[in-house]
């Protein structure tokens, strides 16, 4: 009997909900573990207070009030039983950093115990970079990199530790995580929006990028996870038959939720509403162990971070109740896997969101100019969007019949295509009085009417318009947001720079008024972007010819997706926008490529493991019973034994064919990979580790699974899928 397997369902099985205690009402402890207003006001003196808070609008703080700031912040901690304090931040790893270091010190003969934080460690710390990723940026020698101090996302503490969100830096200046290039990007699109904007409203002085991320995942007990090398080491089930019942009869989605996760949805939210994140939903996804957790929106930045931190508080969080969390885009063959929705918008400082229809002619022109502009962006660097979610292993869910495809188009509904049609016609160059009221009440004046459910989803889209906001349906659950929002808000950025640009030199060299050039202008562009609108069936094989005729791109793997960021065009959007230099932009390209090549590495190497060492020694354990089987009926039977053990040996004989199966295929992988190691670019290898190691990944996968099937249940050291997803 497969005595580990076993004892761990029988860990999972006798598993009892852990008891949560509601700690208050929810709006009585939100931001309680936050160096957030009501904190600064109570801790910091008035200077310090209006210092921290002009440090939002880029105002640079002082050495000195840094030195009061750091006090403040300090004396908060100490009061709610901190020790430590860390620069929490995110390098390009794909995951957060920290170096805690105890407020405790001596002086030099080890008297004078005393706690101390000044200004200079609040503001600037220096962990060593050497071993981070880096790109090529700086040698693996030259240690040194900089933590700075991010004033516009509030410190926070966790256990025992105060977390100061920061940038990370290399000594020469270069960006080393994906807080520094979002802020950039951020600081992009607020300066060209804010242009674009006043055209409508005089009084806008900012516009903020605004994002409210939706987060799949999957939760398996800690035992029956632990008996998996494949799920501790990749985070995904390499091997396993899929279960009789998966989710075809469709009775988990919405479905009610298991105690013991319910037990530590409350908990995680406990936690979430301590530290500020302004989670509001909960519910069951689509397959069986699979569940979503959603925000109220935030300022883009503050929201990356909360999911950054998310992440982490939900792995902590999950020890206590004895689960294990797989935020992998595909961890279980055969049933969804998860993504990470990003809905995006921007909010001026006048209280408009921008991407939302509004009461009047005028706003609702302000809507389209922003509508269309993102479409126009999205159009224009398609391929780069793509690059921005690509991943090793978001390729397993791109297109996968529960996830958009590849191919990148835009969602916008019936109502809002018609609308664009309407402009489309509209006679370009001065409009006569009869166009502009034609215009205004038939066209423009109806918006109010497109409300914010004018229109049914489209699940297949990637880039779809809600009613008040994009929701960028391709980010996988794994990823960091900064990455895709970077890009996006780029994009964006470029795009109403440019058109701010264009309608600025038709009113300069024509009489036409400002509405009518903002027309003139918008009627191109949507003749222009009609390729990547799409409003059908994104799964379909017809989709995929007619995005090739449309001239769309189709990159269903990361090292061909990858290959847009550092296009001629992706580099010098970075550049012109102000967001990351050609060194910046190559860096990140090489250290996700070399991502890709370690993640398809690992996986080839446990999957080995794996069918090696426990796959075939088990299939052949049962093969020996079989024969003894064999050897029992002929010692009865004599030469009748053919005839009665005929199934038998024909079992015996499909369990050698799988067995050779798996060998051959490891062997081969094993050879393919060592041909790719010994490749000296990093594009060559990850388009060798794509190409020749990881179509043996299936081809192994199904003789082991085929083996599943045959062998003694009880003599499988595996844990199966019905084990894994329906273990509550």
């Amino acid at each position: 009997m497969s005595t580990f397997r076993f004892q761990a369902l029988g860990r999972a099985t006798d598993r009892k909900p852990v008891h949560v205690e509601e700690l208050d009402r929810k709006s009585a402890i939100f931001g309680t573990n936050v160096f957030g207003d009501k904190a600064m006001r109570q801790f910091l003196t008035p200077e310090a207070y209006k210092a921290v808070k002009a440090a939002a609008d880029g105002v640079k703080i002082d050495r000195k009030i840094a030195d009061y700031i750091a006090l403040g912040m300090k004396e908060w901690a100490l009061s709610k039983g901190v020790t430590h304090y860390t620069h929490w931040f995110q390098p390009l790893t794909g995951t957060t950093a920290e170096k805690h270091d105890a407020f405790f010190e001596t002086s030099f003969d080890g008297s004078d115990p005393v706690e101390k934080f000044g200004g200079s460690q609040l503001v600037q710390q220096e962990p060593d970079a050497s071993s981070f990723p880096n790109g090529g940026i700086r040698n693996t020698f030259e240690a040194r990199g900089y933590t700075a101090w991010d004033p516009t996302s509030p410190a926070f503490i966790f256990g025992t530790t105060l977390c100061i969100p920061t940038v990370f830096v290399s000594y020469t200046g270069e960006a080393l995580d994906n807080k520094t290039p979002l802020l950039r990007a951020l600081h992009a699109i607020d300066s060209a929006a804010i242009d674009v904007a006043r055209y409508f409203d005089k009084n806008v002085k900012r516009v903020t990028p605004t994002l409210g991320w939706e987060q799949e995942y999957f939760l398996v007990d800690s035992a029956l996870a632990s008996s998996r090398p494949d799920i501790l080491a990749t985070g995904r089930t390499l091997l396993g038959h899929t279960s009789a019942k998966g989710q075809q009869l469709e009775d988990h989605y919405f479905g009610s939720i298991p105690t013991r996760v319910l037990q530590y949805m409350r908990d995680l939210e406990n936690e979430c509403m301590l530290l500020g994140i302004p989670v509001k939903t909960r519910h069951n996804e689509v397959a069986p162990n699979q569940f979503e957790l959603a925000p109220i929106f935030e300022e883009t930045n503050l929201a990356v971070d909360h999911n950054s931190l998310l992440m982490d508080v939900m792995q902590k969080v999950a020890e206590r109740h004895d689960f294990k969390v797989l935020f992998h885009e595909k961890p279980f063959k055969g049933v969804n896997g998860s993504g990470k929705h990003n809905n995006w918008s921007l909010a001026t400082d006048t209280g408009i969101n921008l991407l939302s229809p509004g009461k009047t002619p005028m706003s609702n022109l302000q809507f389209l100019t922003f509508f269309i502009n993102t479409i126009k962006a999205v159009h224009d660097y398609e391929e780069l969007l793509r690059a921005s979610i690509a991943s090793a292993s978001n390729d397993h869910r791109l297109g996968a019949n529960e996830a958009p495809p590849a191919i990148i188009s835009v969602f916008i509904g019936e109502a809002l295509s018609k609308v664009l049609d309407d402009l489309e016609g509209v006679s370009k160059g001065k409009l006569s009085p009869e166009e502009k009221t034609d215009l205004k009440l038939n066209v423009v004046g109806k918006l109010p009417d497109v409300l914010l459910d004018n229109t049914d989803r489209n699940r297949t889209s990637p880039f779809a318009f809600t009613g008040n906001k994009f929701e960028f349906r391709a980010v996988g659950s794994s990823a960091n947001c900064a990455v895709s929002m970077t890009t996006l808000n780029t994009i964006v950025a470029k795009q109403l720079k440019d058109f701010k640009k264009e309608v600025d030199a038709l009113i300069e060299k024509s009489d036409l008024k400002k509405d009518e050039a903002i027309f003139n202008v918008l009627r191109e562009y949507i003749k222009k972007t009609k390729a990547i609108l799409f409003e059908g069936d994104g799964y379909s094989e017809a989709w995929e010819k007619e995005a090739k005729k449309r001239g769309l791109s189709n990159h269903k793997t990361t090292p061909q997706a990858l290959k847009a960021k550092v296009s001629k065009k992706a580099v010098e959007v970075f550049a012109e926008m102000g967001v990351m230099n050609h060194v910046e932009v190559e860096s990140r390209y090489e250290i996700e490529l070399e991502e890709y090549v370690k993640k398809i590495q690992i996986e080839g190497r446990v999957l080995g493991d794996i069918a090696r060492n426990h796959v075939v020694p088990t299939a052949i354990k049962y093969q020996n019973v079989l024969i003894e089987n064999v050897k029992g009926l002929k010692e009865i039977f004599g030469k009748d034994f053919e005839k009665i053990a005929k199934e038998q040996i024909s079992l015996i004989k499909e369990i050698s064919e799988h067995i050779e199966g798996i060998n051959s295929k490891v062997e081969k992988m094993t050879e393919e990979r060592k041909k790719a190691n010994a490749l000296t670019s990093t594009e060559k290898m990850a388009d060798a580790y794509c190409d020749k190691v990881k179509p043996y990944f299936e081809e192994i996968r199904y003789h082991a699974d085929k083996l599943e099937l045959l062998v003694d249940d009880e003599l499988w050291t595996l844990t199966k899928y019905r084990e894994l997803l329906f273990t509550k």
